[in-house]
């Protein structure tokens, strides 16, 4: 806020005083709008040098996100670092930057086709817009030779910017946050916890997004090697939603538009390297070991992965009417798929083999606990965790040997260290607020037109991130078919409140529902 220059106390050589408006919540959200700026000036230059057609809507985006950012990034400077005031940074700074990235979409009129009115289309571009920065995949896009190149790689920038998290990159700049900024991190990365790397939280949001660049550099080159991909352009927009567990693809039939073993097979190891901690993943480039070997989570996660896509593959074979080959290409491929949140799809068509939605009962049932599971802590994966799932079960087992005795004392382990009762009660409470929140969205879906089977799919989906769901939203269809625009902006809210783990969200609007409460009582009076 600007403040009019006054006299000093020397009264002589001073320039005008600027006073800036404290608020932590939109520091950081102009540092994220900045970056953000940032990726749609590269997109931009894309979009000059190649189709040309998206040209004006993403330089117009450009300089409104650019401005927006710098002049509050300017202006402001952050606050008191509370436990109210992080959550409330982290969720608005979300839901802003959210709200800027459909503005893109909006000026070039990618959802304007078959007759969409203007409410239509920013319905659509605000879902497109959220499923890309919370990494989940969901697609209300039809006509993908409607987009220019600039603008569709923008859509696959989204996901990438939103794996790591705009949080943790606002954090990075931010070296006078101190425990606050680890907070902020801890309230925006996918997990009970956030590991500190280094001393400095600030070096810490640093290193967590050079390991993900580099392995997000790393992706675009084997991409590009691998037998099938033909262009750099291909390689790298699949590498930002690769790294970043998005699922978002340049094709309407993902992956399968490629119809290769070979990069179905590379596609498969970075996505189980994403849905893996990438704190451990800086420790391996750090300490030249590997780390993950000796990590209960890592182990449990790998186990998951391969039980699921075997039993996958033995029903496709078994009940579906595939070749062993084919069971085996489409099992493992969608298992870890959605076992990691990413949601790419191989199938070539309604039908194909890769069409998880034709095949057996069994098989569903099995993709829908992946989707639910989700990845590890600390990675870029969404669901409920593996690390919750296995302190669940060790608590449920301890349970058990309680009732047989029960004035013993039965410690909760996690691999060698001991879980305190506090984080026990942490993991309760998300699972609870979890399947409260999958029945309330199930029932808000449903009132506003979606099919039973459909809606469960896609709530639970967009709760985890995972993209593609079950009946007519699953790998070849399409959200804008399946749902109304009330339905579709609810689903959109529920994919941001599933990227930042539901607390966030909830606790930024509580304090709301206090003053509401208060003022009500108030009035009565």
């Amino acid at each position: 806020m600007y403040r009019f220059p006054t006299p000093s106390a020397a009264g002589l050589g001073q320039g005008p005083h600027w006073r800036k408006f404290s608020s932590t919540t939109l520091h950081v959200t102009g540092i994220a709008l900045v970056a953000v700026s940032v990726g749609l000036l590269a997109c931009t230059l894309l979009e000059v040098l190649t189709t040309g057609r998206d040209t004006a809507a993403l330089a117009l985006s450009t300089l409104l996100a650019g401005t927006a950012g710098a002049v509050l990034w300017y202006l402001t400077r952050p606050g008191t670092v509370g436990k109210r005031q992080i959550f409330a940074t982290v969720a608005w700074t979300w839901v802003l930057t959210t709200g800027v990235g459909a503005v893109p979409y909006v000026l070039a009129g990618t959802f304007a086709t078959g007759g969409a009115g203007f409410v239509e289309q920013v319905v659509n571009s605000v879902f497109e817009s959220a499923s890309g920065f919370s990494c989940t995949g969901s697609t209300v896009m039809a006509d993908f030779d409607n987009a220019g190149r600039g603008l569709m790689m923008y859509r696959q920038l989204t996901q990438w910017y939103g794996g790591m998290g705009v949080v943790v990159l606002a954090v990075s700049v931010l070296p006078f946050l101190g425990v606050g900024g680890l907070d902020l991190i801890s309230a925006e990365a996918p997990g009970p916890n956030s590991d500190r790397l280094t001393p400095r939280v600030s070096e810490t949001a640093r290193r967590l997004w050079i390991v993900y660049a580099g392995f997000t550099a790393l992706a675009a080159v084997a991409l590009f090697a691998a037998d099938g991909f033909s262009s750099v352009y291909d390689a790298v927009a699949h590498a930002f939603t690769v790294a970043s567990t998005g699922g978002f693809s340049v094709y309407p039939d993902s992956i399968g538009h490629y119809g290769s073993v070979a990069v179905e097979t590379v596609v498969i190891v970075f996505m189980i390297l994403g849905g893996a901690s990438f704190t451990l993943h800086w420790r391996a480039v750090a300490t030249r070991r590997l780390p993950h070997c000796h990590n209960s989570e890592f182990r449990a996660y790998l186990l998951l992965l391969g039980l699921c896509s075997a039993a996958v593959a033995a029903l496709l074979w078994a009940t579906g009417g595939l070749s062993p080959g084919s069971s085996l290409r489409a099992g493992v491929f969608n298992a870890v798929s959605l076992g990691t949140s990413t949601g790419f799809g191989n199938a070539s068509g309604p039908g194909s083999a890769g069409d998880y939605v034709a095949w057996v009962a069994g098989a569903q049932l099995v993709l829908l606990l992946l989707m639910v599971v989700g990845g590890c802590t600390g990675s870029t994966a969404g669901g409920i965790k593996v690390m919750r799932m296995q302190v669940l079960a060790v608590v449920m087992v301890r349970s058990l040997r309680q009732a047989q005795a029960p004035r013993a004392v039965i410690p909760v382990r996690f691999g060698r260290d001991l879980i305190t009762e506090g984080v026990v009660s942490q993991v309760a409470g998300f699972f609870l607020l979890h399947f409260l929140l999958v029945i309330g969205g199930l029932l808000v879906v449903t009132a506003l037109g979606g099919e039973l089977e459909t809606s469960l799919g896609a709530v639970v989906s967009a709760l985890g991130n995972m993209g593609p769901a079950l009946g007519e939203a699953g790998p070849t269809a399409n959200y804008a078919d399946a749902f109304s625009q009330p339905a579709r902006l609810s689903l959109a809210l529920l994919m941001i409140i599933g990227r930042l783990e539901i607390l966030p969200i909830l606790l930024a609007v509580v304090p709301h529902v206090y003053r509401a409460r208060a003022l009500t009582r108030v009035l009565r009076r």
